[in-house]
């Protein structure tokens, strides 16, 4: 008993209770991760190459970045000024229409399309860097840019410890708390250097947003999305390619003549020293010498596979926070149920995307400095910004609406949910992605232009007066039924 007892105190018990830390066989040559900005220092490169190279050459990778950018930005996550006065929101959102249609530094896409890359590098490796570049508009007015910078360009190699518990960590300058101080950003991309020596040049973390999902404490760069699937879709890409390759060498190989006097008498074909490549037709009859025999290729079964794949599909659309049907377009085994329960899982992961890293590390800034620099312009009223700025700088910000799976369904519950009191109009219409007071001009518009041109609710212009009613004047009266004339006469 006594040695049960100091068994089970020496922790024999909890050390098989908690398996995941245990020792044994089964764990053997199974690797740790141990501090996530260490991995990221000696991985972030090859990872993110590999990622460029499988969106760029694999079509279920290449789908999966396009399904996620289309699902967190589409056509761009607008703002919405919160400020008390009607008109200072119109100057507000008119202004930043402006801005946003000039604000690519390098002259490509607005800032709705910027805010696709900035996601899709976000996606493919793991963070994206934005510098915003002071300069002038056409009018000759100071205004800023915002110019997207590649993560390879943030010196991965800078790394040393700076004064008061000050430090920089993969080009990252960092104070005693590690919140960000500044970037050390290379003029180019190292792969682009060309021999050419540059040195980092220091930009102010004010001058710099980082968008990335920060998965640990500490962790200064990010890692991309398919860290979790690279190696599985390696495996899988060559696997598909094998087979690939042997359903062309099924068809291709027919079969071998077995020819014990090695000069193929009897069989047609054309010979290259010892080798003779001939053929069959369709309907066609050989006849071969006395002792010869053709054998034809079987290559190995090695199953079908196509449960197999799905499985491996799976956990890829799995790892990258996806569904299945979205990374292969394979709908053939849903229902309405199933795909709306998988979309509700991804729009879930997406709305953290949007709400915890694209908004509040991009699109709040941006429009804070916009509206600041509208301040300074004289653009709008604001004589108390610098007692009360958040007055003028609070915004709502409204991705696009979810495609609806069922329409009618989703139209009769969200009316059903307005008419109890559940929701608003306005917060209804703010989900879909418009402006509640835009929707309500323009249902303001559309009856101001019915009554002008005499239309009804439908869009249709009543008959005219006097005019026979449409089952008057186009079904004949039943048999001894009175006709109008007939009617008139009686009523007087």
């Amino acid at each position: 008993m006594r040695a049960l007892l100091s068994r089970i105190w020496r922790g024999g018990s909890a050390r098989r209770s908690l398996d995941a830390g245990a020792a044994g066989i089964r764990w053997e040559g199974t690797p740790a991760l141990s501090n996530l900005n260490s991995a990221l220092q000696a991985a972030s490169g090859p990872i993110r190459q590999r990622a460029a190279y499988f969106i760029s050459n694999n079509p279920y990778a290449c789908r999966a970045v396009h399904a996620l950018t289309a699902s967190a930005v589409g056509t761009g996550i607008q703002p919405q000024s919160r400020h008390g006065s009607a008109a200072v929101r119109e100057r507000l959102h008119n202004g930043f229409a402006a801005w946003a249609a000039q604000a690519d530094a390098a002259q490509r896409m607005d800032f709705y399309g910027l805010q696709a890359l900035v996601f899709r590098q976000l996606v493919e490796t793991g963070e994206s860097f934005v510098r915003f570049i002071w300069t002038t508009d056409r009018r000759g007015r100071p205004t800023f840019r915002l110019q997207v910078i590649h993560p390879d360009q943030i010196d991965p190699t800078m790394n040393r410890d700076l004064a008061g518990g000050a430090r920089i960590r993969a080009g990252v300058e960092l104070d005693s708390f590690g919140a960000p101080v500044a970037y050390h950003v290379l003029p180019g991309r190292p792969s682009d250097m060309a021999g050419v020596n540059w040195s980092p040049i220091r930009v102010p973390a004010e001058d710099m947003v980082h968008v990335m999902e920060t998965l640990e404490p500490g962790q200064v760069r990010g890692l991309s999305a398919f860290a979790s699937v690279l190696l599985r879709l390696s495996t899988l890409d060559k696997a598909e390619d094998a087979q690939l390759v042997r359903q062309m060498v099924a068809a291709m190989l027919m079969g071998f003549v077995v020819d014990p006097n090695g000069d193929a008498a009897g069989v047609a074909g054309e010979q290259t020293g010892s080798v003779l490549v001939g053929g069959l037709e369709p309907g066609t009859l050989k006849t071969l010498a006395a002792g010869q025999d053709i054998k034809f290729s079987e290559p190995a079964n090695v199953g079908d596979g196509a449960d197999f794949l799905k499985g491996q599909l799976r956990a890829v659309a799995a790892g990258l926070g996806i569904t299945y049907e979205m990374l292969t377009g394979d709908l053939s085994g849903v229902n309405y149920s199933s795909i709306r329960a998988g979309l509700i899982e991804h729009r879930r992961r997406v709305d953290a995307l949007r709400w915890h890293v694209l908004i509040p590390q991009l699109c709040t800034p941006v429009w804070e400095r916009f509206v600041r620099l509208q301040v300074l312009l004289g653009e709008i009223p604001a004589a108390d910004f610098d007692r009360a700025p958040d007055a003028w700088e609070s915004v709502d910000w409204f991705p696009p609406a979810w495609p609806w799976v069922d329409p009618l369904k989703d139209v009769e519950a969200e009316k059903a949910a307005v008419d109890a009191g559940f929701k608003s109009r306005a917060q209804v219409i703010n989900e879909r992605g418009e402006d509640p007071d835009t929707v309500d001009a323009m249902r303001a518009a559309d009856k101001d232009r019915e009554g002008r041109l005499g239309l009804d609710s439908h869009g249709a212009a009543p008959a005219p007066q006097g005019a026979p009613k449409a089952e008057e004047s186009l079904l004949p009266p039943a048999d001894g039924a009175p006709t109008n004339s007939e009617k008139d006469t009686d009523d007087e």
